[in-house]
């Protein structure tokens, strides 16, 4: 279904501005249940008005809400803690319905939203300035650090809840107004967290969800009153948000594509291996910018492990999301699509189809947008199936001949997300930590996504701009600093001195 200017008769999700639902004027976007494929909803498109109306809203709502005590400001931060934590499976419900991953994939991505929820509780301490005291004769020096005002946030289809509340509490804990544009494949739950944060008591027009597509981006990268930009998305549209923001003024943090290898070197334990390559690879459906989706697999080796990996994957139940399964659809037919065509270019290219998702038998509407988990052995390192991200349920085995060539291989890819090794060598492991050209290692971890007090980011086209989301990182980017260098006249001086004061 394409883009309609007529209003339907199907319900429309509409957007949050000034602290209450409002409805769209113009275009809307099917939002369909995936594992149904047919339309559920509709979504209001917001014209470049409606995005400036919501960006003005967010920014007459900015000095009352940077001026409120750190006491206050943290008790709300509180208090949206305790209501998400009453309120995940309701959320979770939502992801499933839209995004279409199973309901405890959908638990997941909550629990690790909470992390950084429960992180930007701690912003008195994060924020704090320092204090120098006598630089010269009676003059102090003490730094601040104070919001930006309106920040932007444009999260993408694969984590509804989690990328927004990467973002969104860190910023608004700092003081900063936020207007929040998600994806409009999966809008609801940002709908559902805004209110959570009025619920809370965040005051009207400090959180706004305005839904769009590349009209009301645009807005938010140009418009005068917005100061930063945090993005996760695919690497051309990261690099375009970071240029585009960045001529105009703003911060910007732009998270893009991934092409994530894991090394696996002969001494590995090659059950553990296996389990780990099928859980990083097939979560979520394979959509997310983590997930492992190269094998390199050491020539000795790799035989016993595509067998143990072929194994694994017969047990993995595909079908819909509100059933007792293990992997669901995918966003999109579209997307479906794309990824059955990627399976097709890698056999043609000379790669063993191990184990086919295409036409698959699911637990759910024959009519849903359905790859079961694909595996590829003996991928030529030429084929686009390798070269470019897929963004599903597809595992790829390379072959190499020894750690060098693994290495060699990761650090050629232009993508630099996150990488893994598995091995009981630890000085192999101490090795590739030092020598992979990778943001987020992990060391027989598939998936090093950081705790919520660490960052995340990656390298080379995985990222570009300012910044990480979450961890200290955030704290800086949300913030600016400002320096006082300050001088109180001693009550016994007796008079006035403008002189410039000197040691």
């Amino acid at each position: 279904m394409t883009i309609t200017e007529q209003p339907t008769t199907t319900e429309t999700i509409p957007h949050f501005i000034a602290g209450s639902r409002r409805e769209g004027s113009g275009r809307t976007a099917p939002v369909f249940n995936p594992a149904l494929g047919t339309v559920a909803r509709e979504v209001a498109l917001a014209s470049a008005d409606e995005v400036a109306e919501a960006i003005a809203a967010a920014k007459a709502a900015f000095p009352a809400w940077r001026d409120l005590s750190i006491a206050k400001r943290q008790a709300i931060m509180f208090r949206f803690r305790e209501l998400l934590v009453a309120r995940k499976d309701d959320l979770a419900r939502i992801i499933t319905a839209e995004h279409g991953k199973v309901h405890s994939d959908a638990l997941g991505e909550i629990a690790r939203a909470i992390e950084v929820v429960e992180l930007a509780t701690a912003f008195p301490l994060m924020t704090k300035g320092e204090f120098s005291e006598n630089v010269s004769t009676g003059v102090d020096v003490y730094s601040l650090r104070q919001p930006l005002g309106v920040v932007g946030i444009i999260s993408p289809f694969n984590f509804p809840a989690m990328v927004p509340l990467w973002f969104a509490p860190i910023a608004l804990a700092a003081g900063n107004s936020v207007v929040l544009k998600p994806s409009e494949k999966d809008p609801s739950a940002a709908v559902f967290i805004a209110e959570l944060y009025a619920e809370a008591g965040l005051p009207a027009g400090v959180l706004t969800v305005v839904h769009g597509d590349k009209e009301a981006v645009d807005v938010l990268l140009t418009h005068e009153d917005v100061a930063a930009i945090s993005f996760v998305g695919s690497t051309p549209i990261a690099q375009y948000v970071y240029e585009t923001g960045s001529k105009h003024g703003k911060r910007v943090q732009a998270l893009g594509g991934a092409k994530n290898h894991m090394l696996v070197l002969p001494d590995a334990d090659l059950d553990v291996t296996a389990d780990a390559a099928v859980n990083a690879g097939f979560g979520s459906a394979g959509e997310r910018c983590m997930a492992i989706s190269v094998v390199l697999a050491v020539e000795s080796i790799a035989d016993e492990l595509q067998a143990k990996i072929a194994e694994r994957m017969q047990g993995i139940r595909t079908g819909d999301g509100t059933r007792d399964n293990d992997m669901g659809p995918l966003i999109s037919a579209a997307h479906r699509d794309k990824v059955v065509g990627y399976i097709g270019t890698a056999e043609a290219d000379g790669a063993t189809v191990v184990v086919d998702g295409r036409d698959p038998e699911v637990d759910g509407d024959p009519n849903g947008f359905w790859v079961k988990p694909t595996l590829l052995d003996k991928v030529p390192t030429e084929s686009k199936a390798y070269q470019e991200e897929i963004f599903g349920p597809v595992l790829s085995i390379v072959r190499v001949a020894s750690y060098e060539e693994g290495l060699e291989l990761i650090n050629a890819n232009p993508f630099g997300n996150g990488t893994a090794i598995f091995t009981n060598d630890g000085g192999a492991a101490r090795r590739f930590q030092n020598e992979v050209q990778v943001g987020m290692v992990g060391v027989n971890v598939p998936i090093p996504v950081p705790v919520g007090y660490h960052s995340f980011g990656g390298w080379k086209q995985s990222a570009f701009g300012q910044g990480k989301a979450y961890g200290k990182h955030a704290f800086d980017f949300y913030t600016r600093e400002k320096v006082v260098t300050s001088r109180w006249l001693d009550p016994s001086h007796g008079g006035l001195n403008l002189g410039f004061p000197s040691n």
